[in-house]
């Protein structure tokens, strides 16, 4: 056997809170793993930062980490990252502004000015990118308005991602899929949008060299050879963004299927051939490859809801209470008793994309309990999820098969809660998959390791498949318009609110935005 062919592949994936770093061999087995943490910071009320040099730290500790763990040679790096940061940097390449990652929402104004005007919609339409805080776009123009000065110092804007490569690699360059989710970037003609650009207020000299997410560059820097343990011609495929790979690497690649994932937030995404957004702009195009992009939603309340049920609902129970919360839920009737949640704890995005809104029961009477609150929390998730996927079935999208994955799937209720509310069975992968798996098999397309990343279906394993009981999914289906409409009905208030915002006692801040 070659070297090749005896080698791993190391999928870096950058995350919100920590660098994973998974080495895969071309089977698909793991081989070795390790992770590296770091914070995310929250200076004021819509904040959440980081400081870019503490991640460069942990993508080094991890993939060392990693190298530490094998007993074969490593093939090469494929990077992962979150989408939708932005780093301003000197002309020297080093970072002026922290990382700010798509949990921040001071840029809501900006994002709600540009909805607003007719030519909002569409510029959603040409770029795959929600108009929404988590976007670069509104970003930019943040800080265009409120720092000018570091405004005008900035000589490239990039994304973490893009960062990283300059640091491992010394090349400015970002791909495909991270840069179609900046806003910024026609996905109809894979260049920068001059509107786009025109709106920011930049130029396109400053942003980072277009390439394909299966771009090989040819080494690593001596100074991260050494720091790493890997030669200095050890190839980097440049990558993509994270939620594209976990659909790849759930093995989510052909048409009719789509990839369900409930963390701390969650999201529902389907894999195209062409890109395009529904004509409400419910959803957003994310590119995977020049010809398989990711079209779908993310929500920012998943698993948080039912830490936020612990913590204020059932504060006696202790910080690892899920097991005994989901238990009370389950002893609460299918709809909850004509109780709903919408789950706003921490704003929302797909499919209405607005950082108003806010969390709100409603239907509550004298009878609910505890275990009715609880669980519809939970089905206030699954419901959003259901919101999202009939975006895409808006787009032009058929589903006939959903895989989930994530920390809800530990729990057999939730499991059967999702396939009841989407209406439709559920598979659950075992044991691999993730966005670091999906890294690792791009990478090995990129160098012909695999014929194409088709083969990803065939190396993820089912291990259990959820068909919805007919009667509770009768149930939910009659609930879902109902909650639908809530959302619009409940818009005025969301607006008063915000407007009594600085004459209320201050909101208490959330404990932690969602990973």
């Amino acid at each position: 056997m070659t070297d090749r062919a005896l080698g791993v592949v190391i999928g870096v994936d950058v995350g919100t809170t920590s660098t994973k770093a998974v080495a895969y061999d071309t089977g698909g087995r793991l081989v070795a793993h390790h992770s590296a943490g770091y914070p995310l910071d929250e200076p004021h009320p819509g904040y959440a930062e980081q400081d870019p040099h503490r991640i460069h730290a942990a993508v080094i500790e991890a993939i060392r980490g990693a190298v530490a763990g094998l007993d074969r040679p490593v093939i090469a790096l494929s990077l992962c990252s979150a989408m939708h940061s932005l780093i301003g940097l000197d002309a020297s390449g080093d970072p002026i502004t922290p990382s700010i990652t798509w949990a921040d929402s001071r840029s809501a104004r900006q994002a709600e000015r540009l909805r607003a005007v007719p030519s909002g919609l569409a510029l959603h339409q040409r770029t795959g990118t929600p108009i929404h805080p988590m976007a670069p776009l509104p970003k930019l123009l943040w800080y265009a308005e409120m720092e000018p000065e570091l405004f005008g110092r900035v000589a490239y804007w990039v994304g973490m991602k893009d960062w990283l490569l300059l640091r491992l690699c010394d090349a400015l360059v970002t791909d495909h899929s991270i840069a179609s989710a900046t806003g910024l970037l026609d996905i109809h003609r894979l260049s920068w949008d001059a509107e786009a650009l025109g709106i920011a207020g930049i130029t396109a000299q400053q942003l980072p060299e277009l390439v394909s997410t299966t771009h090989v560059l040819p080494g690593l820097i001596p100074e991260v050879a050494a720091a790493t343990g890997l030669p200095r011609d050890t190839p980097v495929v440049v990558g993509a963004g994270d939620g594209p790979l976990a659909n790849l690497g759930l093995g989510v690649v052909a048409p009719g299927m789509a990839a369900c994932s409930i963390g701390a937030s969650g999201a529902m995404r389907v894999m195209v051939e062409r890109p395009g957004v529904d004509p409400l702009g419910g959803v957003f195009c994310y590119a995977l490859t020049e010809q398989r992009w990711a079209v779908g939603g993310a929500i920012n309340n998943g698993g948080i809801v039912l830490d936020w049920a612990g913590e204020a609902l059932a504060p006696e129970l202790g910080p690892d209470a899920e097991e005994e919360l989901l238990a009370e839920a389950a002893r609460a009737p299918v709809g909850s008793g004509g109780l709903l949640m919408l789950p706003y704890l921490l704003s929302e995005r797909a499919p209405h994309w607005s950082a108003l809104p806010r969390g709100a029961y409603v239907g509550l009477t004298h009878g609910h309990r505890r275990r009715h609150l609880v669980r519809a929390a939970l089905e206030g998730v699954c419901q959003q999820l259901a919101l999202v996927l009939g975006a895409i079935h808006g787009a032009g999208n058929e589903v006939h098969e959903v895989r989930a994955s994530g920390g809800f799937a530990r729990s057999p209720l939730w499991r059967q809660m999702l396939a009841d509310v989407l209406g439709m069975p559920v598979r659950f992968p075992a044991g691999r998959g993730g966005s670091g798996f999906g890294a690792a098999l791009l990478g090995m397309e990129a160098l012909g390791l695999v014929a194409s990343i088709d083969v990803a279906a065939e190396l993820v394993d089912i291990e259990e498949a959820v068909r919805p009981d007919p009667a509770a999914a009768a149930t939910y289906a009659s609930l879902l318009p109902l909650f639908s409409e809530l959302y619009e009905a409940l818009v005025p208030a969301f607006f008063t609110l915000r407007r009594l915002a600085p004459s209320l006692p201050p909101e208490p801040p959330p404990v932690a935005p969602p990973k």
